[in-house]
């Protein structure tokens, strides 16, 4: 595929972003069952949130255009061949790992409506209503935004140098590619696709890593790439789940609870490799204090927030104090990776934990340096349940920059888990 050329070609009329409703992260179909199955009549409300106040996505994307791309996500449905894949196919060693009454259900769906609103230079974007439904937004919502701001920067670019940026941008994939081979036990997924350049952009990515890191790579996050390039989806849980038992729970007892409830449904559904625990959602070390005995046997523990390093080593010490060997547990590090901090990470713990990176927004979008004025530079953007039956939800995070929730209930959940002063880390994607 000629990316240039088609970007070249393709702005005279609109191009969908995305094109089936399995062009979404592999997590959000396990949790959409999970969901369908324990909480399927729980109102959610989800909100884009743009982290990076100094990207005008109001006066980069044209209101129309991306009314256009939303109104035909809604018209998607899940083809034949897609749900034969997901229905038959082999997911961590167990086929049909989609229940008979899940998979009806996701192939009648039809995203839920959606309301957006310009507020100055941002886009209001919400979605409300069943759970099940609303979450599978998410994904989509994310890839169009940043799918159409990269499309605004593009758009004045002639043929010639869309060619020089994409081979720069192919040349620089490669370099990376070629120090990540020389790492001994290299385990690397593609976590990229919420903040991907583009969804050819991110499947060129994984035909990349394919060739270059062979047995290394170890899958990719995409259920239509992993379907359409016969590689490992990849994925287990994240932090909407504990923040929306959360928000439901009736009192603060309830409210301690509520991330080890999230995994007690998890286990009853799966076992193996997906049994990854993602501890940071109220705090990491706040979380191991208090966690049951059983979860000293699930495989592995996901790093997402705070200093990797720091994670990892609570991690293992947590292991060693309940007297699991760290040497047979799976450290994930998922966090704002990119090729320096992975050879760093491997270094330190190699030998001590297995290591496993979920790579993302800059294996998928990073052209940092390659336009005038950084303009096709990665930002933060996220897609999150900001309420459920009506109360707010609430992440505290090992990173104070990534908290999110009202003032007061942030101060109540502190409370709740112990949580005292954290230090921020700046949040570059």
């Amino acid at each position: 595929m000629d990316i240039a050329k088609r970007v070249y070609d393709h702005q005279w009329k609109i191009d969908p972003i995305v094109r089936s409703l399995i062009d979404t992260d592999f997590y959000k179909l396990l949790m959409a069952q999970s969901v369908f199955r324990n909480k399927p009549d729980v109102n959610v409300t989800f909100q884009l949130i743009n982290r990076a106040e100094n990207v005008p996505l109001a006066r980069l994307i044209d209101e129309g255009e991306l009314r256009e791309q939303l109104d035909h996500v809604r018209g998607l449905r899940l083809s034949r061949g897609e749900s034969t894949w997901l229905r038959g196919n082999m997911f961590y060693g167990k086929r049909a790992m989609f229940s008979p009454e899940f998979m009806e259900w996701f192939e009648g769906l039809r995203l839920p409506p959606y309301h957006l609103e310009r507020k100055g230079d941002q886009y209001e974007l919400t979605f409300e209503g069943k759970w099940p439904e609303v979450m599978m937004w998410e994904i989509p919502a994310l890839a169009i935004m940043m799918e159409l701001r990269s499309r605004a920067v593009l758009k004045g670019m002639g043929r010639f140098e869309l060619q020089v940026l994409y081979a720069r941008g192919l040349t620089r994939l490669w370099e990376k590619i070629e120090r990540l081979r020389q790492i001994d036990d290299l385990r690397l997924a593609d976590f990229g696709t919420r903040r991907r350049h583009g969804f050819l952009w991110q499947d060129l990515c994984v035909q990349a890593m394919i060739e270059g890191l062979g047995e290394k790579f170890t899958g990719t996050s995409n259920c239509l790439i992993a379907m359409r390039r016969e590689v490992e989806a990849i994925g287990t849980n994240a932090h909407e789940l504990p923040m929306v038992y959360a928000a439901l729970a009736e009192t603060d007892e309830e409210l301690a609870q509520a991330p080890y409830k999230v995994l007690e449904n998890w286990q009853k559904e799966h076992d193996g490799n997906l049994l990854i625990i993602l501890p940071d959602t109220f705090g990491t070390e706040e979380f191991l204090r208090r966690a049951p005995s059983w979860l000293r046997h699930w495989t592995g523990m996901r790093i997402d927030s705070g200093d990797p390093a720091e994670g990892a080593e609570i991690a293992i010490r947590w292991w060693q104090e309940v007297g699991e060997d760290p040497r047979e547990k799976l450290v994930i590090f998922s966090d704002g990776l990119d090729v320096d901090k992975i050879e760093e990470l491997s270094r330190q713990f190699r030998g001590r934990v297995k290591v496993g990176f979920g790579w993302g927004t800059l294996l998928t979008n990073d052209f940092r340096g390659l336009v005038p004025g950084d303009a096709l530079a990665p930002f933060s953007l996220v897609c999150k349940a900001v309420a459920a039956n009506g109360r707010p939800t609430v992440k505290l995070s090992d990173n104070p920059n990534k908290a999110m929730g009202p003032g007061d209930e942030i101060e109540r959940y502190k409370r709740v888990f112990g949580v005292g002063e954290k230090k921020p880390i700046e949040v570059l994607v």
